[in-house]
Order: structure tokens, then sequence, then C-alpha cells
């Protein structure tokens, strides 16, 4: 079994609402003016958390017309992060300021406003290959930061091996002329630690599929060893109405 460890303000795009494979972020459900008010993206999010308990942390702030959260198309997985889009704007605006920077298990999540779609900012995930397998997803965040605002980071690691590093990261930068500009000055380097050059080229080029190829062969190679189900942990999350309204 492969896992994804995520960061930032983890998305997924390069498909309909809800496609979860690691091709760059959703920015929203929605461009429309009024959505941008009560849409809600949440990351961080504890990965063995279901769709019953999101809906019922965010239910507690207010009436919810939708929410989702997205999990992986190929494992079932959740990916740490979701939607939720309130009926009243004050209910997005409440939940923000309520809930964000709530620790759930080891996580702290994070709630904030889906941006709207726009060319700037679509087309801006990176693939990268080559990466030493003992750089950690805050190295790799350190390396790519000088040219601009990460939006998203990745690591592909196998848990077959103990968690060891594929030597393959994803990194989602703000906007797709500061991914350029990475590819520029990265694509080809060796950094510290590196016995040979990375790669680092657009994730979500239709001509560029090695990243999903990639992760479907892992989950191939991993279901060829272990054939049973794959299990969640068995911890659940109570949440109490009384007990948030506390915190505010």
């Amino acid at each position: 079994m492969v896992t994804i460890i995520s960061t930032m303000e983890t998305q997924v795009s390069n498909g309909p609402s809800g496609t979860s494979l690691p091709n760059g972020p959703i920015i929203s459900t929605n461009g429309s003016t009024d959505d941008s008010k009560t849409n809600l993206i949440v990351n961080y999010l504890p990965q063995n958390m279901t769709q019953e308990e999101f809906k019922s942390l965010f239910g507690s702030i207010g009436e919810i017309e939708s929410c989702k959260l997205v999990r992986d198309k190929i494992t079932g997985q959740s990916l740490g992060y979701g939607f939720v889009n309130y009926v009243d704007p004050n209910d997005a605006d409440k939940a923000i300021n309520t809930l964000n920077g709530l620790k759930l298990q080891t996580k702290t999540i994070k709630v904030s406003y889906a941006r709207p779609s726009s060319a700037s900012i679509r087309d801006a995930n990176l693939y990268v290959s080559g990466l030493p397998k003992t750089m950690s997803q805050k190295d790799m965040e350190q390396l790519f930061s000088q040219y601009g605002r990460i939006i998203t980071s990745r690591i592909l690691v196998d848990q077959v091996t103990a968690g060891i590093s594929r030597g393959v990261g994803f990194i989602r930068f703000d906007k797709r002329n500061e991914a350029e500009e990475a590819i520029k000055g990265l694509n080809g380097q060796k950094p510290l630690g590196a016995a040979e050059p990375i790669t680092v080229k657009f994730a979500n080029n239709p001509s560029q599929k090695t990243g999903q190829a990639l992760l479907t062969q892992l989950y191939q190679t991993a279901a060829r060893r272990y054939t049973g189900p794959l299990h969640h942990q068995t911890q659940r999350f109570r949440f109490s109405p009384i007990t948030i309204d506390s915190m505010t």
C-alpha cells in the first residue's frame, strides 16, 4: 500500500469535482461569486475521518448545502481534505473562526475559503522525480519555496518498505508562472544529497501522465503482495455542538 503524505492547502484537479489523483488541486467546486462566500476548503484532516464525521463537525456550525471528503479514486482512502458549502455565508465565516486551527488527533486542521478558479492559478502543479530518498517533505518545500507560494506538497512513500520515499513528489504553486520558474531553476539540477539530477515538469499536462502511471503501478504492486482488504484505524470522532460553541 502506498501512502501519500500531503501538506499545505491540499487539493486536487484534472477531472470532475471530487477527482483525487495527484495532478493538481480543485480551486473550488464552483467559481461563482455567491459560492465564494459559502464554499470552504478544509485541509489537514485525519486520514481515518469519515464523511459522516466530517459532515457532523461542520454541520454543528450551521446548515450545510453540500460537503465532500475527497478520497483517492484507486484505494478509497481519504486524502486529508474536503469541501464544505454552507447555505448562509455567515455560517461559513463562523466555521472559519471556530474550527480553523482545531486539533484532531495529531492534525491541526485549516479552514479557509475555496478560491475561485482562474487561468493564472490553474495548471501550476509540478511532478518531481529523482528526489533523494532521505529528503523530507519540509526539505522539498524549502527547495521549491524560493520560486513562489506553495499550495500543495506531497511525497510518495511505500509502506511495504517501511515508508521509504519513492523519490517522487508533487508541488503545487499558487500561480502557473511560479511553477514555470521552478522548472527553469530546478529541472536537471542536483539538490543537496542527490546523486543524480532531478526532473521537474508539469504534472497535469495530458502528454505527461508519468505521475499518475507511477501511482497506479505502486498500488498494483502492493495489491499483489497483500490481497486482503484495506482497513482504516478504528478510532472515531464524536463532536458536540456545545463544545464547539464554547470555543467561539
